[in-house]
């Protein structure tokens, strides 16, 4: 299956990314990619530069968008829809239950 995704380059510390068509079996930083798409700089005010109808061409080959890559394009209205939380899960460490007990009636013996 193919998949538009972000590709990390740039030096340390200076991330800059790329929007890459790739096989969803092929690791981010193999580098075997089909076509690249565009570029985003997130730490800049730049807008990223995507080529709209490249993207739009392959979603409608089948191609499906990394979570981070569908809310990108939803920001840039090039597809409509609910932004995906992209964000981990917090865990929250469950309290032991203090079980309070209900102290035991005893029953006199009937006389």
């Amino acid at each position: 299956m193919l998949k538009i995704r972000l590709q990390r380059v740039g030096r340390k510390h200076e991330p800059t990314f790329r929007l890459v068509l790739t096989d969803s079996k092929n690791s981010t930083k193999s580098g075997k990619l089909l076509e690249v798409l565009g570029s985003h700089d997130f730490r800049g005010d730049k807008k990223p530069q995507i080529e709209k109808e490249r993207v739009l061409y392959w979603m409608s080959q089948g191609a499906k968008a990394s979570n981070t890559v569908h809310n990108l394009l939803i920001v840039e209205k090039i597809i409509e829809g609910k932004k995906i939380n992209v964000l981990p899960k917090k865990t929250v460490a469950k309290k032991e239950e203090v079980k309070t007990e209900a102290p035991a009636t005893e029953l006199a013996p009937a006389a």
